[in-house]
């Protein structure tokens, strides 16, 4: 994919997925210590598939999940972006557009799930318009749910879920999620 889109930060730019990224994708998604709050890591069969519902998402709404790579090198560190949720969530207005991370093992815990996320939310509120983002995660993703309240996101407990593809009974099923208003929109009142 040829597109001159991209969202720069201190350290990062974010920009669509392309061939140039797959093979990194793969790997980070094969690696079990990334993928500790999924079931399981991904197949390469697997990670081509999120790939390309990545890529065709992105050209289908103008925004989605980007390859985020270091400026300073080059480095491929992860994914970080927004898509339409693929399931609803009983009781949150739908369509539902969540935000979402995750970067190589090399990567973690030096700030880069925040400093990319904060870069898509102004996106999502100032350019897209959205009136709300929300984050989901296992009820045990502590790093992921720290970022999610570093973004100034909110745990609405009356929305945790039981993620429909999560086998039942698994100890990753019981989800959480987290909301964020445009603060730009008066449409929904805090109670």
């Amino acid at each position: 994919m040829t597109t001159t889109f991209q969202i720069e930060t201190d350290r990062l730019l974010l920009r669509p997925l392309d061939e140039a990224d797959r093979d990194d994708f793969a790997a980070m998604n094969a690696d079990a210590d990334v993928m500790t709050y999924f079931v399981s890591p991904m197949t390469r069969e697997e990670s081509d598939a999120a790939f390309a519902r990545y890529t065709t998402h992105f050209q289908h709404n103008g925004f989605g999940f980007l390859a985020a790579r270091t400026r300073s090198t080059g480095e491929f560190a992860g994914i970080i972006g927004m898509q339409v949720m693929r399931f609803a969530i009983p009781n949150l207005p739908q369509p539902a557009v969540e935000i979402g991370w995750r970067l190589n093992r090399a990567q973690q815990g030096r700030g880069f799930a925040t400093e990319g996320a904060r870069s898509i939310l102004r996106s999502a509120f100032q350019e897209h318009g959205l009136p709300e983002v929300v984050a989901i995660t296992a009820v045990s993703n502590k790093p992921s749910r720290h970022v999610m309240d570093k973004l100034g996101m909110h745990h609405d407990a009356s929305l945790d879920f039981d993620h429909p593809n999560v086998p039942n009974g698994h100890a990753l099923q019981r989800h959480v999620l987290y909301r964020l208003a445009n603060p730009r929109s008066t449409t929904r009142e805090e109670v």
